[in-house]
């Protein structure tokens, strides 16, 4: 295949994007907020299983040491 074929099939792909984008241009999203109350959560109605261990932690999250 010569090179000027492959410059046509890159030409034609791009028109054809070009020539969608201004035919078909894109929906607008509208937000529903029954569905994002839907999937909202209640913490406070979540139990802790009793019969899970618990695990002691050693934070170390604020300890600084001097950098003199």
């Amino acid at each position: 295949m010569r090179p000027h074929h492959l410059i046509i099939i890159a030409l034609a792909f791009a028109a054809g994007f070009i020539v969608k984008q201004l035919f078909f241009s894109p929906s607008t999203a509208k937000a529903d907020a029954d569905v994002v109350k839907a999937a909202s959560i209640d913490l406070s109605k979540m139990r802790v299983d009793p019969a899970l261990p618990e695990h002691k932690m050693h934070d170390m999250t604020f300890v600084f040491t001097d950098a003199d």
